[in-house]
């Protein structure tokens, strides 16, 4: 049986005898030795682990926390003949109790469904045969088989066959992907047809999928300074909590010298009764640190895992964002972004096409994307310069713009990455002509530039560190309007950047995804790492992970964040406004005169913690924009 079922089990006995008990009194005028009996027995049922807790505290020297608030204060209710009050007390304080465990388990199942991605059974080939085994027991290097609706068991690249697979468990992608041939495919993800056979790359500890459990299983491991808070408060509140009772209770009728008056004592030992029974803290101790698991489960629905709840108050406290290039802003890849002159692009295209047909560099595989070559060609390679084609009908010329010059081509100059110029010299003719230039780049993001809007409309400045040249650096700076931007920067350059970047009311996030931006990201105050495909150093280094690795997740998370910070200081500054309220009326009597009795301590409590509690749960909540 699980621990919430007892727990209302509990509850519901404790109110049945406490309502039997309090309908026997008022009808049948119970003797009140045998209220007491069944008033302490509803007590025990609802309360033992509480008093339980409150001893175990105190021999373990940690004597005032709200156990021990909760037992001196129920315990001086039965001794002034509150008995109605002090089990109220503990039954409302476990209904509390189960709102708090409800409202975590509720949040856990979230993240649960989310990441229910664990293969059970993966098939391995081992001397020809089919075999199935726990993805455990698979060693690097092995093959095994993924066919149509499994689970991708480990991290692997493709051997044979293509398949579209499921990855929104990973990347949160709605699309499927299509795979293939010498493809890496990501462990968690579904094989939605065909069948693949896989060279496993890594073992089922080191696969993504184990990864990412083991961050959401430790999400909130680490207590954000708030909670910090709540504990140093607890530490001090609670002694002057008691202290100031005793006073209450005692001071009084010796002041007015009313100290041989019994009626005297004990309205003032019930004042001081209610008055630890407002002051206990449990509002804030229960909301605080639930409010921010609610924030990371939220978070976590969106596909950004937060590894602690300190880095999600952080998060929300960001006012300057740098980015990597490559990887994080850029997809990673060649690719051709522009072609001169447009008109002729075309031509441009086929001619390079030509003369790079049978070569297999990335520029080449670039360009042999966009255009076909029209025939066969002698190509001759220019060490540092290009590629020289011979064709029946004339020579090309494709490479950098030292080849154009050697060759006395008149070219305009061009940047935004690698630049391709193109010359053809028909046979017969003296010189070549310029025909045009390619423009090969990293592709940016398609929704890197609405990332950026994002976080600057948000009140962030924006700024990218990247190791690539001024040229590449400046043109991804400028197509995506970013504040400032830092080039030709090495790993320890970009630490040095970011340091300089932080300031008294400066908090620094650093965005990246690769093995040489692990450094920055630990020395950021919040490391943000690409987790779809960024590498495992970073991903392990980095406090936040964005899986669907889109830039636009950043601005997301920070909504999250802020939300979830908003909610927690909603719930102490209720808490202690009502809290201080309460306590001061209850003090001076007030209370007392319009005869509320302890019932009002008890809502102020145990009322005001549901509240915190159900406002808690709000941070669970994400909207879709």
């Amino acid at each position: 049986m699980s621990k919430n079922k007892k727990t209302l089990i509990r509850i519901v006995v404790a109110l049945i005898v406490s309502v039997i008990t309090l309908i026997l009194k008022y009808t049948i005028d119970l003797n009140e030795w045998i209220q007491l009996g069944l008033f302490a027995a509803a007590y025990i049922v609802a309360g033992y682990d509480v008093l339980l807790k409150a001893v175990t505290n105190i021999f373990h020297g940690k004597v005032f926390d709200e156990h021990f608030l909760m037992t001196i204060a129920t315990i001086g209710a039965f001794a002034i003949g509150e008995y109605a009050d002090a089990a109220a007390v503990m039954i409302l304080y476990q209904i509390g109790e189960l709102f708090q465990r409800y409202a975590v388990g509720k949040s856990r199942k979230n993240i649960a469904s989310l990441m229910d991605i664990r293969p059970e059974e993966a098939r391995v080939l081992r001397n020809g045969e089919e075999i199935s085994v726990h993805p455990s027991e698979i060693e690097v290097g092995e093959i095994f088989v993924v066919k149509a609706g499994d689970k991708i068991a480990l991290d692997g690249i493709i051997q044979k066959g293509e398949c579209n697979v499921d990855t929104s468990a990973i990347t949160g992608e709605s699309l499927p992907r299509k795979v293939s041939e010498g493809q890496t495919v990501l462990s968690g993800c579904i094989n939605l047809d065909g069948v693949i056979y896989v060279t496993a790359t890594g073992t089922y500890d080191d696969s993504t999928v184990a990864k990412i459990l083991d961050l959401v299983e430790n999400a909130t491991s680490s207590k954000a300074p708030a909670e910090n808070f709540i504990t140093k408060f607890s530490k001090y509140y609670t002694p002057i909590v008691v202290g100031l009772a005793v006073l209450l209770g005692v001071l009084p009728p010796l002041v007015t010298a009313q100290f041989t008056d019994l009626s005297v004592w004990s309205t003032w030992l019930k004042r001081a009764m209610m008055f630890l029974f407002v002051s206990c803290p449990c509002a804030l101790v229960i909301s605080v640190p639930l409010g921010f698991f609610g924030g990371i489960a939220a978070a976590s629905k969106r596909g950004i895992l937060v590894k602690g709840s300190n880095y999600l108050e952080l998060l929300a406290k960001v006012n300057t964002i740098a980015f990597d290039k490559t990887g994080t802003l850029t997809k990673g890849n060649f690719a051709v972004t522009e072609v001169y002159p447009k008109d002729n692009s075309k031509q441009v295209l086929e001619l390079a096409a030509i003369a790079e047909q049978y070569s297999n560099h990335p520029i080449a595989i670039s360009i042999n994307k966009h255009a076909k070559a029209k025939c066969e060609a002698k190509v001759t390679e220019i060490a540092g310069k290009g590629l020289q084609a011979q064709t029946d009908y004339s020579t090309i010329l494709c490479g950098n713009s030292q080849l154009m010059t050697d060759n006395g081509i008149e070219h305009p100059q061009a940047s935004g990455g690698t630049v391709v110029y193109v010359a053809e010299k028909q046979n017969g003719d003296e010189t070549g002509k310029f025909v045009g230039y390619i423009v090969i780049a990293d592709e940016i993001k398609s929704d890197a530039e609405i990332a950026v809007r994002q976080l600057q409309q948000s009140g962030c400045k924006t700024v990218m560190l990247t190791g690539d040249n001024a040229s590449t650096a400046k043109t991804v700076a400028q197509k995506l309007a970013i504040d400032s931007y830092f080039a030709e920067l090495l790993p320890q350059d970009k630490v040095t950047k970011l340091n300089e970047l932080k300031g008294k009311n400066t908090t620094v996030a650093f965005v990246g995804d690769g093995i040489n931006d692990a450094p920055v990201l630990a020395t950021a105050d919040v490391g943000i790492a690409m987790g779809g495909m960024g590498s495992d150093v970073a991903i392990e280094t980095a406090d936040v992970v964005l899986m669907q690795d889109n830039p636009t997740a950043i601005s997301t998370a920070k909504r999250i964040a802020k939300k979830t910070l908003n909610i927690v200081r909603e719930n102490i500054i209720i808490s202690l406004l009502i809290k201080f309220a309460v306590l001061v009326l209850s003090a001076v009597g007030v209370l007392d005169l319009v005869s509320f009795g302890l019932i009002i301590a008890i809502l102020a409590d145990v009322g005001v913690c549901v509240v915190a509690i159900l406002n808690s749960m709000r941070a669970m909540l994400v909207s879709k924009k």
